[in-house]
């Protein structure tokens, strides 16, 4: 389909070396996806003007960061993403599921120790919104396609839904799809939610 794709292992993840120290209080997740970016703009059968990027879950959340972080990454995918900003993950986050944990979700208490460091999203917005790539949405590198079940119990819909307001009041293009009463890995509607990311990225 003229598509080279690469599928990233976290650091600590799989065979990967390191420590598997999480996403959200931890910037190396981050670094290994711009590092991925970078390498594949190197790579001989890759166009480097046309890197997408399709993330789900945690995925998604370093999808949108990147895509604030550099206009390298042209157009992005997100399924059940948690792109909230940082005020919501600590107060509008909380997984009733059948959530299994992960290298990158075993409590490594970033939000005790941040709130201890830094105050409240109350005491200190500044902080809190800085760090948000919710507060960036003008600097998004490109069009964004959203994708998640109405009946999530991971991460809230809601997110999805106000990620994509924030990005059109910022001028921005975010095609949004809820499929009801679907779960946090869109299993009833996978192939219609891929075949939409197939689409879009063409």
């Amino acid at each position: 389909s003229g598509y080279f794709v690469f599928r990233i292992d976290y650091r600590g993840h799989d065979q990967s070396e390191g420590e598997a120290t999480g996403a959200y209080g931890n910037p190396g997740y981050q670094i290994d996806v711009m590092n991925a970016v970078a390498s594949l703009q190197q790579h001989p059968q890759v166009n480097p003007e046309k890197i997408g990027m399709w993330g789900h879950s945690m995925g998604g959340y370093l999808t949108l960061r990147a895509m604030v972080i550099s206009d390298e990454v042209k157009v992005g995918v997100i399924w059940a993403g948690v792109v909230a900003s940082y005020t919501d993950l600590l107060y509008n986050w909380r997984r009733t599921g059948a959530f299994t944990p992960s290298p990158s979700s075993t409590g490594r208490g970033w939000r005790g120790s941040w709130i201890e460091r830094y105050g409240t999203p109350e005491q200190n917005p500044t902080f809190w919104d800085s760090v948000s790539a919710t507060s960036y949405l003008a600097d998004l590198s490109g069009p964004i396609q959203l994708h998640h079940g109405t009946n999530d119990e991971d991460v809230p819909l809601e997110f999805s839904i106000r990620l994509a307001e924030l990005a059109r009041a910022q001028g921005q293009l975010a095609d949004l799809y809820p499929y009801e009463g679907d779960n946090h890995n869109i299993s009833k509607f996978f192939s219609t939610a891929m075949r939409r990311t197939i689409e879009f990225y063409d």
